[in-house]
């Protein structure tokens, strides 16, 4: 799989040849951290921070909510590590600092160890000095305490010269049970598809900012197809997981896919087909995922109304059901609930509406018969999603809230708060 790099220096995002000299600056990283998403997991290096010649701390914070992201760059002790996962990233990669005493102290399958290697010997203090290890060596002494490696082939980084497959096969063995991601050399989609089929992530900055690499291409690189057609089954499902209907993809609907940010398929029928664009159900394309044997596609898609289905249904298999529903409806409902009905009062009485939210919680914190516990359950929940239609908040972004949360490894202690009209003592 390919993980694309954003690289902050004086807060734009850069490309550097051998680690030192500029020879890209392409601005502001958010709308590029917004369509590298697309591949999934994106690489975000503070490098004014890894020289110590200053932070862009606030503007790596600003990236967390837009995509997952790998964070590095003047990670240099524990506190530091567990203060970026608390704040959402997906992993933080630690350089020099990736000592054992240090790496026990953090969630293994949240940490990546980097390794800088020079014709396979570790180098370090900006790639100048040699360390005389093997970087095989210093992978025997970590491998136990990261989910994964990136190793950066300071040879080839930032210079498009290709992969060596033999080296990284080797050091895919020798990373184990780690996952390995390599950076420096990776130009073309076979690059991506070969060290896929060695179970090796690419992460590539150079290739994908002078347009030698395509980022649909990369995404797909890995791709096969038994079919006499060579297309890709592809999945749709919404921002909540929930499956919206099967199509089919090739390279050349990817491509568009991604390049407009919309979804688009190829129809057995007619071509290219951009879903939308005759009925107006767009779809705002959100993720690209690989299954496991490559063989099929999941687009992740915001579903405009009246849904996937030519038939006017949410998906393809009927109208959706359950929390989904209900809280499309109720947001739908807030732009314009009939007069008289209840949610209409709801929404134009907060007092009513926070009433019924703390009588509601109140019964279902009484509550002990499992019928009885779903009942009230579901009545606060209606209540909930009445609070958040009236915000315009749909559920997916109260999940994207939970998800966050999850990220976090140190957690508040939950103590009741003392109620609003009873003093502290």
């Amino acid at each position: 799989m390919i993980i694309p790099s954003i690289d902050l220096q004086g807060g734009a995002t850069v490309q550097l040849v051998g680690g030192r000299e500029k020879a890209l600056d392409a601005g502001d990283p958010r709308p590029i951290a917004e369509r590298f998403r697309l591949a999934g997991e994106i690489a975000v290096v503070d490098l004014d921070a890894a020289m110590g010649a200053g932070s862009n701390a606030a503007l790596v914070r600003a990236l967390l909510p837009l995509a997952p992201c790998r964070v590095g760059g003047g990670i240099r002790d524990a506190e530091a590590a567990l203060a970026w996962l608390d704040a959402g990233a997906a992993k933080v990669v630690l350089g020099t600092a990736a000592r054992p005493d240090l790496l026990a102290r953090l969630p293994r399958e949240r940490v990546v160890a980097a390794l800088d290697a020079l014709r396979g010997e570790v180098v370090v203090e900006g790639w100048k000095t040699p360390t005389g290890r093997s970087v095989a060596e210093r992978m025997a002494e970590l491998r136990s305490l990261v989910g994964g490696f990136l190793v950066t082939f300071v040879e080839r980084e930032g210079r498009m010269a290709g992969v060596d497959l033999g080296a990284i096969e080797a050091l895919a063995r020798a990373a184990a049970p780690a996952r390995l991601t390599v950076a420096g050399g990776v130009t073309t989609p076979a690059d991506v598809a070969a060290l896929d089929r060695l179970g090796v992530d690419a992460q590539v900055g150079m290739a994908l900012y002078t347009g030698r690499l395509d980022l649909a291409d990369a995404i797909v690189a890995p791709m096969t197809s038994d079919r006499p057609d060579g297309l890709w089954p592809t999945v749709v499902v919404d921002d909540l997981g929930a499956a919206l209907g099967l199509v089919y993809s090739n390279l050349e609907s990817v491509r568009a896919a991604v390049h407009s940010g919309r979804g688009v398929y190829h129809s057995r029928s007619r071509g290219l087909w951009v879903k939308g664009e005759t009925s107006g159900a767009i779809q705002e394309l959100r993720r690209i995922d690989l299954d496991c044997d490559r063989d099929a596609l999941r687009f992740t898609v915001r579903q405009a109304p009246p849904g996937f289905c030519h038939r006017e249904t949410r998906t393809c298999w009927g109208d959706d059901h359950g929390l989904r529903e209900l809280s499309r409806r109720l947001i739908a409902r807030a732009l314009g609930a009939p007069a008289g009905s209840y949610t209409r009062r709801l929404l134009d009485d907060p007092a009513l509406l926070r009433a019924k939210l703390i009588e509601e919680a109140g019964e279902l914190a009484a509550a002990r018969a499992a019928d009885h516990v779903a009942a009230e359950a579901a009545d606060l929940l209606y209540f909930a999603l009445v609070a958040c239609a009236r915000a315009g908040v749909p559920l997916a972004t109260v999940e994207e809230k939970l998800d966050r949360r999850a990220l976090k490894v140190h957690r508040r202690p939950g103590d009741a708060k003392p109620p609003a009209d009873r003093p502290v003592s």
